[in-house]
């Protein structure tokens, strides 16, 4: 249940009618269903709680079961809570009632798995959540999202001997600007842990169906993965993880949070890139050894 008593819905699967790719696309940060009792414990308005959002990201991979994918969508907001995040990291400056765990980069930030911030670090809430509330989260929204996802992740490796993990995200077009060194930064940028979460046959193919539609692709930086591609990203045994980052700029506008004039260009050419992506994992490349 949610602050509001409202039932939660963490989730969406959409399932092809034809399961015929390894090949699992999901979208963790694109939720947005925004409950109204969080809506009013929070001090941002309805446009600036959107910010951190990766906005329209499950529209843009929306075509993945057309090509025997299966497609896990989240379906509450990042604000709320981060699924790409342990559920143990929680943040004591805003969680009441924890205490400090040693020093994590991302809950110092305000980053944990219940978020104090959005983009630019603006704050999301006045002082503190109890604990409760921050537990029920995690019960209703981020336990289900991770169950869905493992099942996923299990039932394509049972069925066709491997998995591949696309973890889908959008990155703000000044991050990638800020890491560029004076070159043109990449629209692209692919996690695999450098190298942990996934095989480099399989890195190098998803590489290469983003670089046929003519994108600039980094590997790693400055994004190499984060909780999902290290929880989930095991090549040993033929499961792998990879976190796709896209430049916001291709297809919406930031400031207004709202598609841009190229939305359904680039919608049709991600669709272009998941189809090689999910051709590939039908069973074209080598299994690890077990």
């Amino acid at each position: 249940m949610g602050q509001s008593g409202v039932s939660v819905v963490a989730y969406k699967i959409v399932r092809p009618e034809n399961a015929q790719s390894c090949v699992v696309f999901a979208s963790p940060h694109s939720g947005r269903r925004y409950d109204p009792a969080f809506l009013e414990s929070t001090i941002l308005d309805e446009h600036s709680i959107r910010s951190s959002e990766d906005a329209y990201m499950d529209q843009l991979i929306e075509d993945a079961p057309l090509f025997g994918a299966p497609l896990l969508l989240a379906c509450m907001p990042r604000a709320y809570i981060d699924l790409n995040r342990a559920s143990d990291e929680l943040d004591p400056a805003l969680v009441a009632g924890i205490r400090r765990a040693g020093h994590n980069p991302r809950v110092s930030s305000g980053l944990g798995v219940i978020p104090r911030v959005v983009a630019n670090g603006k704050a999301i809430y006045r002082g503190k959540i109890t604990r409760d509330e921050a537990l029920a989260r995690i019960d209703t929204v981020w336990h289900p999202y991770h169950r869905a996802l493992a099942g996923l992740i299990d039932e394509q490796r049972q069925k066709f001997g491997q998995s591949i993990l696309i973890d889908c995200h959008s990155m703000p077009h000044e991050a990638i600007e800020n890491h560029s060194s004076g070159g043109a930064p990449p629209q692209v940028v692919l996690g695999d842990r450098f190298g942990a979460a996934a095989s480099p046959e399989i890195m190098d193919a998803v590489e290469a169906a983003f670089q046929q539609e003519g994108l600039r692709v980094a590997r790693n930086t400055p994004f190499a993965g984060a909780y999902v591609t290290q929880t989930y990203g095991r090549p040993v045994r033929n499961q792998h993880v990879i976190q796709m980052e896209l430049d916001r700029a291709l297809y919406m506008d930031e400031r207004r949070v709202c598609p841009n004039a190229d939305f359904q260009e680039v919608r049709q050419m991600i669709g272009r890139v998941i189809a090689r992506i999910a051709e590939f994992g039908q069973g074209a490349l080598p299994l690890a050894a077990e």
